[in-house]
């Protein structure tokens, strides 16, 4: 007997410190990255940590570089990190005040910094041709690249972050 009431002192004790670290993050550390099509077929269904990172990545349909969107489940939260863009063409550009463009070294540059929350952890995207290519790809390695244009060339797809047992949604 005397355990146990040892046993509920202590557990009242340490009841203040129960919530000590926690935070929105905590709650949901773990996300999922889904893809959907119109039609709801999932292309892309994947864990992803908080902080875990993943980019849209494309060939511009002009000029036929490599486009890269970063994104990071920021607690719970899509944002669109950065992104990099070999060359001021059309429809790119570094826009004042969202992040910061420096220099990649090699000619394109970085927009750093972005950190933009995606509204309601989600997006359209219609998906570009096999030219086009667009995929998700994890800077990490930890997934393989899923081509979306393999996929639904043409077509509507919403991408989205959601809590470990939601449903996709389109």
């Amino acid at each position: 007997m005397q355990w146990q009431q040892r046993l509920l002192a202590l557990l009242i004790a340490c009841l203040p410190f129960a919530e000590v670290g926690a935070s929105p993050a905590s709650a949901s550390a773990f996300m999922r990255l889904a893809v959907v099509t119109q039609q709801g077929d999932t292309l892309v269904d994947e864990a992803v940590p908080a902080g875990g990172r993943w980019c849209i990545k494309w060939q511009h349909s002009v000029e036929h570089f490599t486009v890269l969107d970063c994104y990071r489940n920021a607690a719970g939260v899509m944002q669109l990190e950065r992104s990099h863009q070999p060359d001021f063409a059309a429809g790119l550009g570094h826009i004042f005040g969202r992040g910061e463009q420096v220099s990649d070294g090699e000619g394109g540059y970085w927009i750093k910094g972005i950190n933009e929350p995606v509204a309601n952890n989600r997006y359209v995207l219609r998906v570009g041709s096999p030219a086009v290519n667009h995929r998700v790809v994890w800077p990490d390695g930890e997934h393989a690249p899923v081509s979306l244009s393999d996929h639904a060339a043409g077509q509507r797809v919403t991408i989205q972050l959601i809590a470990p047992h939601a449903s996709p949604r389109e």
